[in-house]
């Protein structure tokens, strides 16, 4: 039945369901990792017992999405060598390394504090239990940025010679394969999407307990929070995308105009489409709606600098524009919904009326998911773009599979989607479970530790205070 399938399709489906599945995780707990840091460090100077109640709430679903992102992406690495034997052996002496720096710094960190994070709060002193969480915020933030490295080199290689035996290896320092021409734009832009990720799951979850209970304390705080963070965070990460889109377009411009879906060159400033359906058969976008010169504006802040087209690069270079057109347009539709509702709620505070405007709370259930449709369609413009290479520009992606037979690799793939779905699956609708019972008011803090475990570290003299007042 599969025998006539493509089985570099196949293993591209594969590998791209399951980065998919496991990104989801990782955009929720980063930024959770550091919510949970600064309630923690909200508690400890404030002493207000609302905030410790917090930080057991959100610690619980923090450990759930932490156990489901581990294990969802153990299995990509294995696709590596299975899938893409080819690739491994080609770019392994680099991206290898880099791979490797991540267990040995990120992993290892937040496995050394986990324990004490989720475990020790009744057991160790408040100082060293606040240090805990600070290293796993910490390695979330490790464990992104040499992830986004590896996936950078890809998209911008830097730094590398290629052998006798056609491998990409190391030339010169290891800061230029690090620190490549898109890294940094591309680090920022991932983690504020994290950040805004959690910000919305955490004021959906707020609205959606102010809807039942106004008066809740914790479901007041959480959602003024995120609020805060939807407001003040999207603009800069609309500055944020314009300056990781001018990069892509140094660097990757056929790309940026399959975003853009410009087939023609415009010598005179080019329009910003809208709308449209794209054709790479045709070459053309049909029933396009566009602004005359805004494309320009926006990617070059001139509205008469001329464009390149995709006609202006050889076809077999084209990414599957369609795809890259429309996942864009979503990431930045959703990106002005959440601006619109950060907008909304500081109106609302502003008249005083943050925790009764109900179509703002219901608003702000809505977009709860939205975060996750964001950073998925976001993935898929950037890795679709790339095509059709593995690294961009030297590496096609036909060329990087393994020599497998569509059979075998299709039935891993149902075998991944059925497993996926049914694991993650019930692992998601525990965590909504435990997001739709409201944070309680009279939850126990963490208990009194005696004062020789509370003075483990100089940040428990701080804490002592605020132990009395909570």
């Amino acid at each position: 039945m599969f025998a006539d399938l493509d089985p570099v399709i196949l293993a591209r489906a594969q590998f791209a369901f399951t980065v998919s599945f496991h990104f989801i995780f990782p955009a929720f707990s980063i930024g959770l990792a550091s919510y949970l840091m600064v309630l923690e460090g909200l508690w400890l100077r404030t002493g207000k017992g609302v905030y410790a109640n917090l930080y057991r709430y959100w610690l619980k679903i923090f450990a759930v999405a932490f156990g489901m992102g581990v294990v969802s992406g153990v299995v990509m690495s294995y696709q590596f060598g299975t899938n893409w034997s080819v690739f491994s052996t080609k770019a392994g002496p680099v991206i290898g390394p880099l791979m490797a720096y991540e267990v040995l710094t990120a992993f290892f960190l937040e496995a050394g504090f986990l324990g004490v994070m989720l475990f020790g709060i009744n057991k160790v002193g408040k100082g060293l239990h606040f240090f805990a969480t600070c290293m796993v915020a910490l390695g979330t933030m490790i464990s992104a940025t040499w992830i986004i490295s590896v996936n950078s080199w890809m998209q911008t290689p830097t730094g590398y010679a290629i052998n006798a035996k056609g491998q990409f290896v190391p030339a010169g320092s290891w800061l230029d394969i690090i620190f490549n021409p898109s890294f940094p734009f591309r680090l920022v832009h991932t983690v504020i999407a994290a950040y805004l990720t959690t910000a919305l799951v955490v004021g959906a979850v707020g609205a959606w307990h102010l809807l039942k209970n106004r008066q809740n304390l914790g479901a007041r705080t959480m959602f003024s929070m995120a609020m805060w963070m939807a407001a003040i965070v999207t603009p800069i990460q609309i500055f944020a995308g314009d300056a990781h889109g001018l990069n892509t377009l140094e660097h990757q411009p056929v790309k940026v105009l399959a975003m853009e879906g410009h087939y023609e060159a415009s010598p005179e400033g080019a329009s910003l489409i809208l709308f449209g359906l794209p054709s790479n058969e045709d070459e053309r976008v049909h029933y396009e709606l566009a602004v005359p010169r805004l494309g320009s504006l926006i990617l070059k802040h001139d509205p008469n600098a001329p464009l390149p087209g995709l006609k202006d690069y050889p076809k077999d270079r084209w990414p599957p524009t369609p795809i890259v057109f429309w996942s864009f347009r979503i990431m930045v539709g959703l990106g002005f919904a959440m601006l619109g509702l950060g907008l909304w709620s500081l109106l609302a505070r502003v008249r005083k009326k943050l925790y009764d405007w109900t179509w703002l709370h219901r608003a702000a259930v809505a977009m709860g998911p939205a975060g996750f449709v964001a950073v998925i369609a976001g993935w898929v413009t950037t890795e679709v773009g790339r095509q059709p290479f593995t690294v961009y520009g030297l590496l096609r992606t036909a060329e990087s599979h393994s020599p497998l037979a569509a059979p075998a690799v299709a039935a891993s793939l149902l075998a991944f989607i059925v497993v996926y779905f049914g694991a993650f699956g019930a692992g998601t609708m525990y965590v909504l479970k435990m997001m739709a019972k409201p944070p309680s008011a009279d939850e126990p803090e963490p208990a009194k530790v005696p004062q020789r475990a509370a003075g483990i570290t100089p940040a428990a003299g701080v804490a002592a205070a605020p132990q009395r007042r909570a």
